[in-house]
């Protein structure tokens, strides 16, 4: 049975929830009791491995293929979430994409692509979701410290989509505040995913800590600002970089 934190019911839709951070944060909800429907883009073998591993340890998890660059398929995978769950207490958007370039490569259609994904797609999922969402509940985005960090030439467009998440977090929480809907934004640094791959140990080497984050460790943070006492928090970007803004 679905029990309630808050006001909220403990039923989540994840968008971008197959690998890396997302399937962390699908795991640690689904350990936390929550029904979890989650997005992919492809890889539909990764996803179902991981909703059937969750669902053989007794939990909840639905796998819907969604390419968060198509604002259709975000509304029909919102709608497919809101039949099998019902009413959602929480929405994570962490569907995003990195492609580098400096200024005077980055061709028109990485351009799009980018701002499509990590902007236009962040706020309708948000947007599409919101029908089904509770009175009471959370809505989290997943950004990245380069928000306020450039680390390398050839990520500006990643940076300026990023920064685009957390001000966005910031209207977004004033447009949903009279239905006691919070909004946060979750700003990692590098962590342990299929995109580091390769280059941990110039990264840990940056960080002050002389590490990367684990991808439970983002969703340790996700799954606090969907608990009843971070119910004061919204607007918010919170940076989990180890240091490496400092």
């Amino acid at each position: 049975m679905i029990t309630a934190v808050g006001d909220a019911p403990k039923t989540a839709l994840v968008y971008g929830g197959s690998r890396g951070i997302g399937a962390a944060i699908v795991s640690r909800l689904v350990e936390d009791g929550y029904a979890v429907a989650f997005t992919f883009a492809s890889r539909a073998d990764t996803a179902r491995d991981l909703a059937s591993a969750l669902e053989a340890r007794g939990g909840r998890a639905t796998a819907i293929q969604a390419d968060s660059a198509d604002p259709a398929a975000i509304r029909t995978a919102a709608d497919a979430a809101g039949e099998r769950l019902g009413s959602i207490g929480l929405v994570v958007v962490n569907a995003g994409i990195l492609k580098l370039g400096t200024v005077d490569a980055v061709s028109l259609d990485d351009l799009n692509l980018m701002i499509d994904v990590n902007i236009r797609g962040v706020f309708l999922a948000v947007q599409a979701a919101l029908p089904h969402v509770s009175d009471g509940g959370r809505v989290v985005t997943i950004g990245s410290c380069s928000a306020e960090w450039t680390g390398f030439a050839g990520s500006s467009v990643y940076q300026f989509t990023k920064a685009a998440v957390a001000a966005m977090a910031k209207g977004l929480a004033r447009d949903l505040a009279p239905r006691k809907i919070t909004v946060n934004n979750v700003q990692p640094g590098p962590t342990r995913t299929d995109l580091s791959a390769g280059f941990i140990d110039t990264l840990s080497e940056r960080s002050p800590l002389k590490r990367i984050a684990e991808p439970a460790e983002i969703a340790g943070l996700v799954s606090y600002l969907a608990r009843a006492e971070a119910g004061f928090m919204t607007g918010a970007s919170l940076t989990m970089d180890g240091g490496l803004t400092l």
